[in-house]
């Protein structure tokens, strides 16, 4: 198939190739391109700048397909107007509302976000960390794979802005915004314990992580507190990287292999989203003939009937949270006594299943 070729005049395709500038936006908004910077850059209310005029910029600029010249404002400003977010999966229900709520917060201050992903895998993180640094962002908001340590605690030591998420590393100073995952699993077994189910089977990740350790770290802790022995006989960790399949089919067997068992709880969502595929192909009822929670919510968990309960984890002050600590140290504030590791409060949220 041959394509036809059209030849363009020289100086159409420079008009064409013209790039926007905030002088252009400027003339045709009707201000100075003072103005219209300040608005770009997430400035209008600080310099006090009317929201109708800023609404008004912010259109015209998409209207005319402004694209600012990063290369230039970082040289102008020494800044990328860039920050970097490396989260454990794009796929996940909670990274995924995480990531859309931490971009709508860092736009109203004029930064982009690099989204990415480590699959909890170290040599991933360290290649993104890598790539961001050349991309020589801002600042960095991380969920910390196992085997990034060293090169996250670097950049602190260089003083770039970094703030964990979901994650932390104990004994360092790193900025972190993190849920109580310990108080979350002890608040779902006192609920569980209080609704009298007694032989409970507990089904988690063998990843390497502090939140995930805390999680079964409660669970073993409730069961000694309640005088309930063989606890290793009532917990199931599967491999984080297991095909859905597989993963299903130790759940299916754990259960079968537990006909006491009337209550389980599933340390993460993507395992509690197996679960509920597999209890429903079981035929197994929730809860006649087994109760089930999940620490951390899903779409699937509100839709499914009888409904799923869950410990679910602030997502919305999760992400301002940690977007808050950032900004902070990307515009050199100092707060003494400013409190810069954040432990936020799960709720449990009873549905059906329980």
């Amino acid at each position: 198939m041959l394509l036809r070729v059209s030849v363009v005049p020289v100086f159409l395709i420079f008009i064409l190739m013209k790039r926007i500038s905030i002088r252009d936006l400027a003339k045709k908004a009707g201000v100075s391109t003072s103005t219209v910077s300040f608005i770009l850059n997430g400035k209008a209310e600080k310099m006090r700048i009317s929201k109708e005029l800023t609404a008004k910029v912010k259109d015209i600029s998409k209207k005319m397909g402004y694209v600012p010249n990063q290369v230039a404002v970082s040289l102008r400003t020494g800044q990328s107007k860039q920050i970097g977010l490396i989260v454990e999966s794009i796929s996940g229900h909670f990274f995924g509302l995480l990531a859309r709520i931490i971009e709508t917060e860092a736009e109203k201050y004029g930064y982009r976000i690099i989204y990415c992903s480590t699959e909890n895998k170290a040599q991933q993180g360290l290649d993104i960390l890598k790539m961001l640094s050349q991309q020589q962002v801002d600042g960095y908001m991380i969920t910390p794979a196992k085997g990034m340590e060293e090169e996250i605690r670097r950049l602190a030591e260089r003083k770039k802005p970094v703030v964990l998420i979901d994650g932390f590393f104990e004994g360092d100073t790193i900025p972190y915004v993190i849920v109580d995952n310990y108080k979350g699993v002890e608040m779902g077994m006192k609920h569980l314990f209080a609704k009298g189910y007694k032989d409970i089977g507990f089904v988690t990740v063998d990843l390497d992580l502090v939140q995930i350790a805390e999680r079964k770290a409660a669970f073993t802790d409730a069961l000694k507190n309640n005088k309930i022995r063989k606890i290793g006989e009532r917990i199931l960790t599967v491999s984080y990287h297991s095909p859905a399949e597989n993963i299903m089919q130790q759940i299916k067997d754990f259960i079968t292999g537990r006909p006491k068992m009337d209550a389980i709880f599933f340390s993460t969502n993507y395992l509690g989203v197996l679960g509920v595929e597999i209890i429903a192909k079981m035929g197994l009822a929730l809860p006649g003939d087994l109760a089930m929670i999940c620490f951390d919510d899903q779409d699937v968990f509100r839709l499914f009937g009888p409904g799923i309960t869950v410990i679910k984890q602030p997502v919305d002050e999760i992400a301002r949270k940690a977007i808050d600590l950032l900004l902070h140290q990307l515009e050199k504030k100092k707060s003494p006594g400013r409190l810069q590791q954040v432990k936020l409060q799960p709720v449990l949220v009873e549905r059906g299943s329980t």
